[in-house]
C-alpha cells in the first residue's frame, strides 16, 4: 500500500492507504474513544462511540470503518461530536445495569472511564435491560442479559474464531438478546473467549473471588489451610491490568500479593506441569511401541477436552489419560505435601490462579477426585486475582516480590513454557527423547532442547519430529477453530496437541482484556525467554517432580493422581 498524507485535530500524519482512521488515529497516540472494536474481528460500528468530523462532510463518520484518503482533515472533539458522543454514551448505560460494586473490571472498565472522562450522567435515562435473564453455563461462563451492550464481540468470538456457533441473537431492534442456541447437537466448551472480548462484563466468568475471600477472612481458630496455585501464563499477563507491558514477569510480585491478602502457601503449577511432561511422554513412547490408540492427543485443555467429549467422543481414547498441570499440582498438594507436612488434607483449599474459563469446569469433574476430594477446591481468573488485588489496594507494580514456596515451586523451563502453543508437546518431546535414549551413550541422545517446529501462531503446525532415530509426525492445533482439518485426517499424525484459545493459554479466556494478537505474542515470547533463562529446562531433570513421582508409584497412587478418563457427554 501506498503512504499518503492526512490531518487529524491539525497534525500532520503520514499513514498507509486503506488503513481505517482508528488505526492510524491510535498509532500516533491520538485517542477515539470505542467499545465495540476488537482488532481480531471486523468493524462492526455498534456502540457508535468513534465518531469523528471530516471537513467537507456535512455527515460524521465512524472512525473504525471509514478508510484514510489521501488529504483527509479529520477533527475528533469538535463541540458536535461532543453532544452525540456523550449522548450515545448515555445511551448505552440505559442497555447497561451498573453492578460495578462488585463487577471484577470495575478498576479497569472502559465504559466507566468514559463517563467519568466526559462527565457522563449514567443514570438519565431509564435501564431497559433489567428484566433480562443471565444464562449460566456449568460452573464456567455466563452471559448476563442485563449487562449486555449489543457490541456482538460475543458472537463473533464464539461463532468466527472458534467456530462453536453456540451464542446466537433472539428478537429485533431495541428487543435483540444475546442467548444459547436450543440446538442440541451444539454445546458450550467453556473456553470463555466470549468474556475476554466483552468489553463490559457481560460476558464473564462465574466468579469464585467471593467465597475464597471469605474462607480466608474466617477466624483463625476455624480456618482452613490455603495454598494459592500459580499457572504458567498469569506470571507475564497479570502485570496489564497494572500499567505494565504484555509479557512482563511478575511471579515473585504475586507470590507477595497473594501472601499479603492472607493465603497460606503459594506452589506453582509449573511444578505439576513437569510431571505432566513425564507422565504424557512415558504414555505417547508406550503407545508407540505396543500399538496403542493413535494419535495420541492432549488433554491439558480442559476446553479441548469437553469439545472431544461432545463433539466427537470417538476420539476419547486417544487423548492421554494423564491429568492437567493443574489437576497434577493439586493432588499432590493434597497427598504428597499434606503427608509431609502431617496435614489432614480436608483441612487445606487449593485455589488455582488460572488464565482460563475451562478450568473451573475441570475442576468440578467427579473422575479427578482423590479419596473423595477434588484436586482443586476453587478456580480463580486471572481478571478475578486482579480485582481481589485492587480491592486490597495492592499494587504489583510496586510491590516488592517474594519467592515461591517449595518444594512445589521448583519447575524446569519445560513446565515454563507450558502457556503456549505448542509449548505441551515441546516438554513431552524434550523427555521423550531422554526415555528412548535410557543410558545410551549415543552422541545423539539428549542434545536437542528446542523444537522450533512446534512454536508460532499459525492456526494448524505439523512437522515430523526426528526423535533419536524415530520419526514422529506432529501436529498443534492452535486454537479450537482451527482443528477440523487435523480431525479429518488423523492418520497423518502420531501426536497432537489442542489448545482451544488462540495462542494456548497465553489467550485464554480469563485473561486481562484487551487481549489481542500484539498481546499474545509479547506473552509467548516472554514464556520462552523464561524457558531459555532456567538452569534445568527438562521436566526428567526437576528433582524435586522424580521424588513426588517415586513416592506416588511406592504408595501405588498412580490411578489416583496422575491418570483419569472421559465420557461421552450429551445436552
Amino acid at each position: 500500500m501506498k503512504k499518503i498524507n492526512i490531518k487529524i485535530n491539525n497534525k500532520k500524519i503520514i499513514c498507509l492507504e486503506g488503513d481505517t482512521l482508528m488505526k492510524v488515529a491510535r498509532i500516533n497516540g491520538i485517542h477515539i474513544p470505542g467499545l465495540c472494536g476488537h482488532p481480531d474481528f471486523r468493524p462492526k460500528g455498534n456502540c457508535r462511540l468513534c465518531l469523528v468530523e471530516e471537513k467537507g462532510n456535512k455527515n460524521l463518520v465512524l472512525a473504525c470503518h471509514a478508510k484514510v484518503k489521501d488529504g483527509m482533515e479529520i477533527f475528533t472533539d469538535t463541540p458536535r461530536i461532543e453532544k452525540t458522543r456523550n449522548m450515545n454514551i448515555e445511551l448505552i448505560f440505559a442497555e447497561h445495569i451498573e453492578k460495578c460494586p462488585t463487577c471484577i473490571l470495575r478498576y479497569d472498565c472502559p465504559l466507566l472511564s468514559y463517563a467519568r472522562k466526559y462527565g457522563i450522567s449514567i443514570t438519565r435515562f431509564k435501564d431497559r435491560k433489567g428484566k433480562r435473564k443471565i444464562y449460566k453455563f456449568s460452573n464456567a461462563v455466563e452471559i448476563d442479559g442485563t449487562q449486555c451492550i449489543d457490541c456482538r464481540n460475543c458472537i463473533d468470538a464464539c461463532s468466527l474464531m472458534q467456530k462453536i456457533d453456540y451464542l446466537e441473537i433472539k428478537g429485533k431492534a431495541a428487543d435483540q438478546e444475546i442467548v444459547p442456541t436450543k440446538n442440541k447437537k451444539i454445546d458450550c466448551i467453556y473456553c470463555g473467549q466470549c468474556t475476554v472480548h466483552c468489553p463490559v462484563t457481560a460476558a464473564q466468568e462465574q466468579t469464585s473471588w467471593e467465597v475464597v475471600e471469605k474462607i480466608i477472612r474466617q477466624p483463625a481458630e476455624n480456618r482452613k489451610i490455603v495454598v494459592a496455585q500459580i499457572a504458567p501464563s498469569i506470571r507475564v499477563s497479570i502485570g496489564e491490568t497494572f500499567g505494565l507491558e504484555p509479557g512482563k514477569i511478575m511471579l515473585e510480585q504475586m507470590v507477595a500479593g497473594l501472601k499479603k491478602i492472607g493465603f497460606d502457601y503459594v506452589f506453582d503449577v509449573n511444578f505439576g506441569a513437569d510431571l505432566t511432561t513425564i507422565v504424557e511422554a512415558e504414555e505417547l513412547l508406550e503407545r508407540i511401541k505396543n500399538k496403542g490408540k493413535m494419535p495420541l492427543i492432549t488433554s491439558c485443555c480442559p476446553a479441548w477436552v469437553k469439545y472431544a467429549e461432545f463433539y466427537y467422543p470417538e476420539l476419547i481414547m486417544n487423548i492421554t489419560t494423564s491429568r492437567s498441570p493443574q489437576i497434577h499440582a493439586g493432588g499432590v498438594t493434597k497427598t504428597y505435601w499434606a503427608e509431609k507436612m502431617k496435614i489432614n488434607p480436608k483441612d487445606i483449599v487449593v485455589v488455582s490462579i488460572m488464565p482460563c474459563t475451562a478450568k473451573k469446569f475441570e475442576s468440578r469433574r467427579e473422575e479427578l477426585k482423590i479419596n473423595g476430594m477434588y484436586p482443586i477446591d476453587y478456580v480463580l481468573t486471572t481478571r478475578e486475582f486482579s480485582w481481589m488485588l485492587k480491592k486490597n489496594n495492592i499494587d504489583l507494580g510496586k510491590i516488592k516480590g517474594e519467592k515461591i514456596d517449595g518444594p512445589l515451586g521448583i519447575y524446569s523451563g519445560a513446565a515454563a513454557i507450558y502457556g503456549a502453543s505448542g509449548g505441551v508437546m515441546e516438554s513431552a518431546l524434550r523427555t521423550a527423547e531422554f526415555l528412548i535414549c535410557g543410558n545410551n551413550k549415543n552422541k545423539l541422545c539428549n542434545t536437542r532442547i528446542d523444537f522450533k517446529e512446534v512454536r508460532g501462531m499459525e492456526g494448524v503446525k505439523e512437522s515430523v519430529i526426528n526423535l533419536v532415530g524415530k520419526k514422529i509426525r506432529v501436529a498443534v492445533v492452535n486454537g479450537i477453530g482451527n482443528i477440523e482439518p487435523v480431525i479429518n485426517n488423523l492418520n497423518k499424525y502420531d501426536y497432537i496437541e489442542v489448545m482451544a484459545c488462540p495462542g494456548g493459554c497465553i489467550g485464554g479466556g480469563g485473561q486481562p482484556i484487551p487481549t489481542n494478537a500484539y498481546v499474545r505474542q509479547k506473552r509467548m515470547e516472554a514464556l520462552y525467554k523464561l524457558d531459555k533463562s532456567k538452569d534445568i529446562r527438562k521436566a526428567h531433570e526437576n528433582k524435586n517432580v522424580l521424588e513426588v513421582y517415586k513416592w506416588i508409584k511406592e504408595k501405588k497412587l498412580a490411578h489416583k493422581i496422575l491418570h483419569t478418563k472421559y465420557k461421552k457427554r450429551i445436552i
